[in-house]
C-alpha cells in the first residue's frame, strides 16, 4: 500500500513491541521512518533491517525522550536525512505498578518523565517542522478506562496524555495538524512476557473481561496508527481511540 507515500515519520520507543510494529506498518504503507530507541540499538537496527528488506526506508536514531537536547537531535536527524516530517508517534513509555504505600518519588518521576514529559518534548520539537496534513499520534492505554488497582502513577501518566492530546488538537488544529491518541488494552509484547504478565492470572482476567475474548497483539494496534497518520483520517482529531477488544 502507498497511503503514506512521501511522508516521513518518527516513532519513539520503536526498537521492540508496539513501537516496532507501528514502524513496520508505517513503512509498509509507504512512509520513510525514523526508528527512535533509548538503549536497544540492536533492536532498532533489526527493525530497520526488516523495513529495508521489504523495500522500505528507515533510519535508527538513539535519543532519550526526556532530554530536550537529545529530542532536538532526533528531530534534526529526520529533517537532515529525509527533508521533512509529517508523522510523529509518541510511543516510548514505561509502566510499573505499585501500592500507593510503596510509591516513591523516584518511581513517580521516572514514569512521568518518560510517559508525559517525553511526548511533550517530542511534540514541541517537531511542531515547527509540521505542516498542514501532519499528524501526531500518542500511545496511551486503556488503564484510563479500567483503573486497575496499584496503577495510580501509570494511570495518572496516561490520563495526562489523553488530556494533552485533546489540548494539542485545539492548539495545532488551526495549522491543519491533527493530534489523536490510541489506548491499547493488554498487548502481548516482549515487555509483558518479561514482566510475567503473559500466562498470569492478570491475563486470564483481561481475557474474561474482554468481549472479543483475548488479549491484543501488536498487529492489532499498528494499522490503527497508520490510519490516523493517513489522509483517510483527515477529519479526525482530538480523539482518544480505545483499542482493547471492547474492554472498558
Amino acid at each position: 500500500m502507498d497511503k503514506l507515500k512521501d511522508k516521513v515519520a518518527i516513532v519513539t520507543g520503536a526498537s521492540k513491541g508496539i513501537g516496532a510494529a507501528i514502524a513496520r506498518q508505517l513503512a509498509a504503507d509507504g512512509a520513510k521512518v525514523v526508528i527512535n530507541y533509548g538503549s536497544s540499538k540492536r533492536g532498532a537496527d533489526n527493525v530497520v533491517a526488516d523495513i529495508e528488506a521489504a523495500g522500505g526506508s528507515a533510519l535508527a536514531v538513539g535519543a532519550d525522550v526526556t532530554q530536550k537536547a537529545e529530542v532536538e537531535s532526533l528531530i534534526r536527524a529526520a529533517i537532515e536525512n529525509y527533508g521533512r516530517l509529517d508523522i510523529v508517534v509518541n510511543n516510548a513509555g514505561i509502566y510499573q505498578f505499585a501500592r500507593i504505600e510503596d510509591t516513591t518519588e523516584t518511581l513517580y518521576r521516572k514514569q512521568f518523565d518518560i510517559n508525559v514529559l517525553g511526548p511533550m518534548l517530542v511534540s514541541a520539537a517537531a511542531a515547527p517542522h509540521l505542516g498542514a496534513g501532519a499528524s501526531i499520534i500518542n500511545i496511551s492505554s486503556n488503564v484510563t478506562r479500567i483503573h486497575p488497582a496499584e496503577s495510580a502513577i501509570y494511570t495518572g501518566t496516561k490520563g495526562a496524555i489523553d488530556a494533552i492530546t485533546v489540548v494539542l488538537s485545539r492548539e495545532f488544529g488551526p495549522r491543519g495538524i491533527r493530534v489523536n491518541a490510541v489506548n491499547p488494552g493488554l498487548i502481548e509484547t516482549e515487555g509483558t512476557h518479561t514482566a510475567g504478565v503473559i500466562g498470569s492470572d492478570f491475563q486470564a482476567w483481561n481475557e474474561d473481561q474482554t468481549p472479543l475474548g483475548r488479549i491484543g497483539q501488536v498487529s492489532d494496534i499498528a494499522p490503527i496508527v497508520s490510519y490516523l497518520a493517513s489522509d483517510e483520517a483527515r477529519w479526525v482529531t482530538g480523539e482518544i481511540i480505545l483499542a482493547s477488544g471492547g474492554m472498558r
